[in-house]
């Protein structure tokens, strides 16, 4: 009866995945809750799979990989791409696939397409070629990229987990990268050779647009800042010197905004003076020796200089970027069609007593007001400049009744925080990378270590940053999936199934079972994602060796293998998914360029596997 109960609830299972209606880690939670409610598992076993040592590791490796992406470290590899492949579309091509190849192998397949899909939209546009015939390869790389290391995809973890669950040695950090070396020059080869013939090259198809998301460098261009800023210094005889900006009244009298205040410490004994920046605000009171940051036009700047005995200063190209640092941040904010914000005026306001942000720009029905915005009445469809604390930027994105803020300030924040950082991002990946190859710690420690350094070195802003990283649906999958197996275990349906297997091709030895199993992964993993297919078949497979005594490594590394190969639908992986959009593709598509891109895989694996890894 249980056995039964297991195959019912594992075949919905199945078909709801197959679906792609409903999340995937909300099915394998319900699921799970099957296998309790009808005995087959304990609470204790359901919920073995959320202390999981794999679980944990890919949790870390998103953390690892959002550092590696908010540095810039990754796009840095696109941004050579123009560089080595000047005007060649094919040399392009293939560097292309090449830097995903290689970018793959440390970070997940989604965040690798996620990654350079803007980068290819962009460098295809301005080379006047279709992005729809360059992202599906991208996509299909990005799952090969999986078969590069160790930690490049979910079930390279999960079949070596299980290898060390069942007292064999785990993989090696680059044991699986023979085999990826082989599918990789494999699958490039091949979607050179159809490049032309296969993949579609019609520029109407490709949904270019991605909403209106200005970062604030954008933000800075569209409102000419860079060329509106000046820094002023304060000489130690200046008479604005213990004068605060509320008593000054720039905007009133001058015009003009003050962005920042650039000070040395005045605390101690300084025998290395410490500098630092604040906000200016209405109690900011201007100190001796201070450099100001003041937005607005030339001649007003020079009428405060002559009036207070200030001194202007040249401002470096760096200087003027410094309007977004890893604290300090601008932001466009858009008014509600029921703001109380609306024939108000912008000194009527109290904006800065609020929300802590000062007011710098205004755009009215497309036109940039930077000067005498204190007496302009706001009306429905201005956009509101702010600068400020990103803190304080973020305080006001949730303030949904007067504004809205555009774009994704957390985001700009995040990326903000972590500029300049690249080099420490390849520092601790390779620091990560050397513990896993050396074994100096378990593969899940080496994660964390990498997760905690990129958090404390400050590639990502914060724990939330790190959080938000997380792509806690995948996390959840593989949690709520693991225990299935065992399910299969206790109920004896892992034996049955591996013995149909034994008993259908078992006649033609080890390789005759291997080739079964990896059909029937591959034919599932078309409509399952890889993590749920590998959680599937590993198990299975790992029977079927033991039963015919051959090596159980081959067989999890066929299981490992096939579970990457999603290329004929475009519900196979997630990366497709989101090729699917952007590139415009349909359904056949996938079907017609990925089909015989299967059958050639499987048979350069059959043969690539058994060498690398004998029976």
């Amino acid at each position: 009866m249980q056995l039964t109960l297991t195959f019912l609830i594992l075949g919905m299972t199945i078909i709801v995945f197959m679906t792609n209606r409903v999340r995937a880690d909300f099915v394998a939670i319900v699921s799970l809750l099957a296998f309790v409610i009808a005995n087959i598992l304990t609470p204790a076993e359901a919920l073995a799979g959320f202390s999981n040592s794999v679980v944990l590791m890919i949790a870390g490796l998103f953390v690892v990989g959002a550092g590696i992406l908010r540095t810039g470290l990754a796009a840095m590899a696109g941004q050579l791409l123009l560089k080595w492949s000047g005007n060649s579309e094919l040399k392009l091509f293939i560097l292309l696939l090449i830097i995903v190849g290689s970018v793959g192998a440390f970070m997940s397949n989604t965040g690798t397409v996620a990654l350079m899909m803007p980068i290819v939209v962009s460098i295809a546009i301005s080379m006047k070629e279709s992005p729809s015939k360059f992202l599906l390869p991208l996509s299909y790389v990005a799952s090969l990229s999986g078969l590069m290391t160790l930690i490049a995809s979910p079930p390279n973890l999960i079949v070596s987990q299980l290898l060390v669950d069942q007292g064999y040695p785990k993989l090696g950090f680059f044991e699986v990268t023979p085999i990826g070396l082989v599918g990789m020059i494999v699958g490039i080869l091949y979607l050179v050779l159809v490049r032309n013939i296969l993949l579609p090259n019609d520029k109407k198809r490709t949904q270019t647009s991605t909403g209106y998301k200005l970062s604030p460098k954008k933000i800075m261009k569209q409102y000419d800042l860079n060329n509106r800023l000046f820094k002023v210094f304060v000489p130690e005889d200046s008479t604005i010197i213990g004068t605060s900006l509320a008593e000054l009244k720039l905007p009133a009298k001058y015009g003009l905004c003050m962005m920042k205040i650039h000070r040395k410490s005045q605390d101690g004994i300084n025998l290395l003076p410490m500098t630092y920046q604040e906000m200016a605000g209405p109690t900011s009171v201007i100190h001796a020796l201070d450099e100001l940051y003041v937005q607005g036009e030339e001649g007003a700047i020079g009428n405060l200089t002559a009036d207070y005995g200030l001194v202007m200063q040249e401002l470096t190209e760096n200087e003027a970027d410094e309007l977004v640092t890893k604290h300090l941040g601008i932001a466009e904010v858009l008014l509600t069609p029921n703001s109380s914000f609306i024939n108000e005026t912008v000194s009527s306001l109290g904006f800065r007593e609020k929300y802590n942000l000062n007011i710098i720009g205004i755009n009215h029905r497309g036109g940039y007001k930077l000067q005498d915005m204190v007496t302009h009445k706001l009306k429905f469809g201005d956009a509101i400049l702010v600068q400020g604390a990103w803190d304080e930027i973020l305080v006001l994105a949730r303030e949904t009744q007067d504004v809205v803020v555009v774009g994704q300030p957390k985001e700009h924040a995040s990326v903000a925080a972590a500029t300049g950082k690249a080099g420490i991002a390849g520092a601790i990946m390779l620091l990560m990378i050397g513990l896993m190859a050396f074994e100096v710690f378990p593969a899940v420690i080496s994660v964390m270590v990498g997760a905690v350094l990129m958090i404390i070195t400050g590639c990502l802003r914060n724990m939330e940053d790190a959080y938000n990283n997380m792509n806690f649906e995948s996390i959840v999958l593989v949690a709520a999936m693991l225990p299935m197996a065992t399910a299969l275990e206790k109920t004896g349906g892992m034996v049955i199934l591996s013995n149909g297997i034994i008993d259908v091709l078992g006649k033609y030895g080890p390789y005759g079972v291997l080739i079964g199993i990896y059909v029937l992964t591959v034919i599932f993993g078309q409509f399952i994602s890889n993590t749920a297919t590998a959680v599937l078949f590993a198990p299975i497979a790992m029977n079927a060796a033991i039963a015919m005594d051959a090596n159980p490594t081959t067989f999890m590394i066929g299981v490992a293998v096939a579970a990457s190969m999603a290329f004929a639908t475009p519900i196979a992986s997630p990366t497709n998914a989101l090729v699917m959009t952007a590139g415009g593709y349909k359904f056949m598509d996938f079907v017609k360029i990925g089909v015989p891109l299967q059958v050639i895989m499987f048979i350069v694996m059959m043969l690539a596997v058994p060498f690398f890894f004998p029976f």
